[in-house]
């Protein structure tokens, strides 16, 4: 995963290179910023790559520590105002119990494929988050592939059957050119924080159903098409016919 993260790809732009991936940072602060609603918060980014989240977060006041097993972006966290960062592993985190206000997994979930290792990164959040402190945790919808090769005309029938091996059992296996990873359904991704124990989950779509129509419209039209999108996402986010329509899901849990 870390080799990807290097070579293949650029963390710092992900959440912008794309129309959908703009959408969904857009809808994630906002969910963010509608449930965080303190000052002066002590956030736990795991997972938080080269702090795309962590810069806004520390803009806005927040003391925010960026944990994350790639050496680059931990260098490229650790320069931004008012952003602390470290190696380190979601599963075996170093931060003291009930030391956090906040913790964000928005990304260790779908790069932990067996079930085993998300509980394990589930309990140490849970573990270093306060009574009351709250937990952000996105994953990826098992129906991503279908509606992104579907909408863009990739769905060919050599692919057909990685695609529903997705949907059936969450196992995908980068036949998108991502790194294998676990794609979750809504009911799944609350079924396994209820399992960690934490009971008051709200999971919300993040992008809705209108994102794969902005990627085929392309970057130059996404002005024109945010706010009917965001609107879309937002009068779906928690409908239990739609939500797996969306790319991206948030659990959003109090302990």
């Amino acid at each position: 995963m870390g080799e990807y993260y290097v070579r293949e790809t650029s963390e710092d732009a992900r959440l912008t290179r794309s129309a959908h991936g703009k959408l969904e940072f857009l809808r994630t602060q906002e969910l963010v910023r509608r449930a965080v609603t303190g000052t002066r918060m002590r956030v736990l980014d795991v997972g938080g790559g080269t702090g795309v989240h962590a810069r806004w977060l520390a803009a806005e006041g927040h003391s925010v520590h960026v944990v994350d097993p790639v050496a680059s972006h931990v260098e490229a966290a650790a320069a931004i105002a008012g952003v602390t960062a470290e190696l380190g592993d979601a599963r075996n985190l170093t931060c003291p119990d009930d030391a956090a206000d906040v913790v964000l997994l928005l990304g260790p979930l779908y790069h932990l494929i067996d079930r085993d290792d998300r509980a394990q990164a589930l309990a140490e959040a849970r573990r270093v988050l306060r009574p009351g402190g709250m937990l952000f945790a996105a994953a990826i919808s098992r129906y991503l592939p279908v509606l992104e090769t579907g909408t863009t005309g990739r769905l060919t029938g050599q692919m057909s059957p990685s695609v529903e091996a997705v949907i059936a059992t969450g196992r995908y296996d980068g036949h998108l050119g991502f790194v294998s990873a676990h794609f979750h359904t809504a009911d799944e991704l609350r079924d396994e924080l209820h399992a960690a124990g934490i009971q008051d989950v709200s999971v919300y779509g993040v992008e809705g159903p209108a994102w794969p129509a902005l990627d085929v419209a392309g970057v130059q039209e996404f002005d024109a098409r945010l706010d009917a999108a965001l609107r879309c996402a937002r009068m779906v986010e928690e409908d239990p016919l739609l939500i797996n329509a969306s790319a991206h899901f948030l659990a959003i849990a109090r302990l």
